[in-house]
C-alpha cells in the first residue's frame, strides 16, 4: 500500500504511541487572564478539558463536576463482556486531576441557570461560572423502543454505559447453555461509538466459538450500512460462520421487545433469545437538556471553532453530546474536541479570538484478541460545519495479512493505555 495509505499507516502508529496528546500549541494568554470555568462530566472529554484549561492558564479557576469518584471507560469494555478482561482494568480515579489544581466536586449536576451563569448540584450547592463546559455523554432513550425500559434492561442488558451492565451481559453469556441463541439489537444513527456494536458482536462470537461452539449470534440492525462494514463482514465470514447480520432492508429493525418472552419483534418476525443485548436509541445527557443546549434531534448544536452552544451563550458542549459534523461519537473525538475547547475557552476569557482548529480521530476495533481493524479521519471547518478532509484518513486494508491484524490489535492496546494515562494519569 503506497501514497495516502502509507501516510495513514504512519499516522495510525503515531496515534497508538501518543497522538492523543494535543495537536495544537498552548496559546499565549494575556496577563489579565483568569475567570471561573465549570466543567460538568468527568469522562474523556470533560476531564481532558478541565486539565488542559488549567495547563494553558493556571490562573483560571477550574472546577470539574462528576457524579462518581470512579470513571469506567467504554473503550475495551467489550473485552470484559467476552471474558477477556476484568472490569477494574477499565476504571480510573481523579487523584491526578486534583493534583493539577483542578477543583473536584463529586456530586451530580441537577440544574443550570444559563442567564445567571450558575450550576446547581444535588447537594444544593451552586457554582458560578464565566464559561461552562458540558461533557455529559449520552443518555438512553427509554421511550425510543416500545417495551424496553430501565427494568427491561435488567433482563435484556444494553451494556452501553460501562459498569454493572457490562458485567450483567457477561454473566448471562457465561450462564447460557451451549446451543443457545444470542440476539443483539443495533440502533439507527446517531449513537455513541458507531463501530461499537459490531466489535461487541465479534468478541461475543469469539467467546461463543471458543466456549460454546454450538451457539449462534444474530445481529438485528436498524441500518443497512455501518462503520468498517467491509472489514467486519470479511472477518466474520472467515472466523465466525455462526454470526448472522440482518440489515434494515432485510427486516433487521427491532420495533419492540417482549421482555417476558425474551423476544425481539421486527416487521419480518419474532426472534427468541436466550441472551438479548438491546442497544436502544440515545440522546445527549440530561444536564444538557436542562441547560437548554439540546435541539429537537436530542443532541447539541455547537460552533465548530469553540464548541460553544448555538442555543446558549457561554456554554460549550463537547464529546458524545455534541453535534460535531463528520466527527464520530468516540473517545478519541471527545479527547480532541476537549483540547480545542480548552484552548478556545482560555482565549475567550483572555479577550482573544480562538484559532480555527484541525482535528483527527482514530478508532480501533477488535474482531478477536489478536485481530484489530481501524479507521482514521482528519477534519476541518468548512461552511460552518466540521467536515472530512478529502483524501485523508481511511481504513485498514481489506487484504491485510494476519501479522498486520495482530499489529493493529497491539496498536489498539497502546492507544487505550496512552489516552487513559493522559486523561487520568
Amino acid at each position: 500500500m503506497t501514497g495516502r495509505r502509507t501516510s495513514r499507516r504512519d499516522f495510525l502508529k503515531t496515534a497508538a504511541a501518543g497522538a492523543s496528546v494535543a495537536m495544537l500549541p498552548l496559546p499565549a494568554i494575556a496577563q489579565g487572564a483568569g475567570g471561573r470555568v465549570v466543567v460538568v462530566g468527568g469522562g474523556f472529554a470533560g476531564t481532558t478539558c478541565a486539565r488542559f484549561i488549567k495547563r494553558i492558564d493556571p490562573r483560571i479557576n477550574v472546577t470539574l463536576v462528576e457524579a462518581s469518584a470512579t470513571f469506567t471507560a467504554c473503550p475495551f469494555s467489550n473485552l470484559v463482556i467476552a471474558g477477556l478482561r476484568e472490569l477494574n482494568a477499565q476504571q480510573f480515579g481523579y487523584d491526578k486531576v486534583a493534583a493539577d489544581h483542578v477543583t473536584l466536586n463529586m456530586a451530580p449536576a441537577t440544574a443550570v441557570d444559563a442567564q445567571g451563569r450558575s450550576v446547581t448540584l444535588s447537594n444544593g450547592s451552586q457554582l458560578a461560572y464565566d464559561r461552562l463546559v458540558l461533557a455529559p455523554g449520552i443518555d438512553l432513550r427509554w421511550d425510543g423502543l416500545p417495551g424496553y425500559t430501565e427494568a427491561a434492561a435488567e433482563r435484556m442488558p444494553h451494556a452501553w454505559k460501562a459498569g454493572e451492565q457490562t458485567l450483567l451481559l457477561r454473566r448471562q453469556l457465561e450462564s447460557m447453555e451451549d446451543g443457545g441463541t444470542v440476539v443483539m439489537a443495533a440502533p439507527a444513527n446517531p449513537f455513541r461509538c458507531p463501530p461499537g456494536p459490531y466489535e461487541r458482536a465479534s468478541l461475543i462470537a469469539y467467546y461463543l466459538k471458543t466456549k460454546k461452539p454450538k451457539s449462534k449470534l444474530i445481529i438485528l440492525d436498524a441500518k443497512d450500512a455501518f462503520s468498517k462494514q467491509g472489514l467486519f463482514q470479511g472477518a466474520w465470514k472467515q472466523l465466525y460462520p455462526n454470526l448472522e447480520w440482518v440489515s434494515l432492508s432485510k427486516g433487521g429493525k427491532v420495533n419492540s421487545v417482549d421482555v417476558g418472552a425474551m423476544t425481539l419483534v421486527t416487521d419480518f418476525g419474532r426472534h427468541k433469545a436466550d441472551v438479548a443485548n438491546v442497544i436502544p436509541p440515545q440522546k445527549a445527557g440530561r444536564i444538557a437538556e436542562l441547560a437548554g443546549v439540546v435541539d429537537r434531534t436530542g443532541w447539541c448544536p455547537i460552533d465548530g471553532v469553540t464548541f460553544e452552544s448555538k442555543l446558549q451563550p457561554s456554554i460549550h458542549v463537547i464529546g458524545d453530546a455534541s453535534i460535531a459534523g463528520a466527527m464520530p461519537k468516540s473517545a478519541f473525538s471527545a479527547n480532541a474536541q476537549a483540547k480545542i475547547c480548552a484552548a478556545a475557552v482560555a482565549k475567550l476569557l483572555a479577550g482573544g479570538k480562538p484559532d480555527e482548529p484541525k482535528m483527527i480521530n482514530t478508532c480501533y476495533s477488535l474482531v478477536a484478541p489478536d485481530y484489530g481493524i481501524s479507521v482514521a479521519g482528519v477534519y476541518r471547518l468548512a461552511d460552518g460545519q466540521i467536515k472530512d478532509v478529502e483524501g485523508s484518513g481511511g481504513v485498514s486494508p481489506a487484504d491485510a495479512p494476519s501479522s498486520v491484524r495482530a499489529a493493529e490489535a497491539i496498536f489498539a492496546t497502546g492507544w487505550f493505555k496512552t489516552i487513559t494515562a493522559e486523561v487520568f494519569g
